[in-house]
């Protein structure tokens, strides 16, 4: 039966083609999405979507039909999921993140482990820089028995693009289990990486020292950021562009993540302090996840064995458009949320425990 959905419901962005394409490619349930980004500015497919579908298209022997740069509606009706050794070109600076956000899942459930080089924008705005998916990301699933690792050849900034990265996963074997994990407890430490290319070093080392002097004010914690710059004969990058991940480590195991990222006239120190911002904001409402992974861990626990529980510093519309999203894959499943939007919250799922 084909699952239908309204990519304008919810949040009524690409995160919607992203999660159910996702959950096609698991389940192996073909899905009609019409309506594809229709809040946005400039609706329908954009070429790191489309990169998206082509990429589980081919992992999935799926036949699409709709699959063109200004789509607004596409049919996916996957076959098979097949492990391997896959390189995808977004052609643009379009997020190299967001494409591993729609094809994790596959290939966790793939039957064998895969290798994947993505090019594109590794740093770009609107989704999560590379540095938050192998820092934070990787870190949180691995609580629930995910094995994955981001290698990070070249970056790619807005609007060249050129980065290049490589995802390895390791596939499940037995279904993922359940986790209960609220509040974070005491803060062990905090680290980050700052990263400038094509651009002097001490852009760089002024976003560190930014974020570093606001972590230590606030928390009064030194926080250990690493800095990433090239010489300039040395730098194999396309084009200039910098930006930084911030994130700490708490008692819960788990990792809350702050991020932001250079623009033209943007000064370092502004850059620094916005992502020690998000992280301090995030730390303070005392949960164990931060605002970003409230979203990307749900599909997980959908697909996850048993009741799993999950404090969440801010209940953004990202995450309850993915409940939504969730729900409609797998009927049988159940949610709650403790909380208003914009604010910190509890969720509460009741998984199918989908076996590999």
């Amino acid at each position: 039966m084909l699952v239908e959905i309204d990519g304008s419901m919810g949040e009524g962005g690409g995160q919607i083609l992203r999660y159910s394409l996702g959950f096609s490619a698991v389940l192996l349930k073909p899905v009609r999405i019409y309506n594809i980004r229709a809040k946005r500015s400039n609706p329908g497919l954009r070429p790191q979507h489309l990169t998206a579908v082509k990429a589980l298209q081919e992992i999935t022997d799926a036949e699409v039909t709709g699959a063109r740069v200004g789509s607004m509606e596409i049919v996916f009706k996957p076959k098979r999921r097949k492990p391997g050794s896959y390189q995808f070109n977004i052609g643009t600076a379009g997020s190299i993140s967001l494409v591993i956000q729609a094809i994790l899942p596959a290939l966790l459930f793939g039957g064998g482990d895969s290798r994947v080089e993505i090019i594109g924008g590794t740093d770009v705005s609107w989704s999560p820089p590379i540095d938050y998916m192998r820092f934070v990301l990787l870190h949180n699933l691995s609580l629930l028995g995910i094995n994955a690792s981001i290698e990070v050849l070249r970056r790619g900034h807005y609007p060249k693009g050129g980065g290049r990265v490589i995802l390895k996963v390791k596939h499940l074997e037995e279904p993922l289990p359940p986790i209960s994990i609220v509040e974070r407890g005491c803060i062990r430490s905090i680290r980050g990486l700052s990263h400038a290319v094509r651009l002097p070093r001490h852009v760089a080392e002024r976003q560190a020292r930014s974020a570093a002097q606001y972590i230590l004010e606030k928390l009064g914690v030194k926080a250990e950021i690493g800095i990433e710059s090239y010489p300039k004969d040395k730098d194999p990058h396309l084009g200039p562009g910098s930006g930084i991940t911030v994130y700490a480590d708490v008692d819960a195991g788990t990792r809350l993540g702050g991020d932001s990222i250079g623009a033209r006239g943007k000064r370092a120190e502004i850059v620094g302090l916005e992502a020690a911002r998000k992280l301090v904001e995030d730390l303070g409402t005392g949960m164990a996840f931060d605002r970003h992974m409230a979203d990307m861990i749900i599909p997980y626990l959908f697909l996850a064995s048993g009741t799993s529980r999950v404090g969440v510093a801010r209940l953004t519309s990202h995450a309850l458009t993915a409940l939504m999203v969730s729900k409609i894959f797998l009927p049988e499943s159940d949610y709650r949320i403790e909380g208003e939007e914009g604010s910190r919250g509890l969720i509460v799922v009741r998984g199918i425990g989908f076996s590999p």
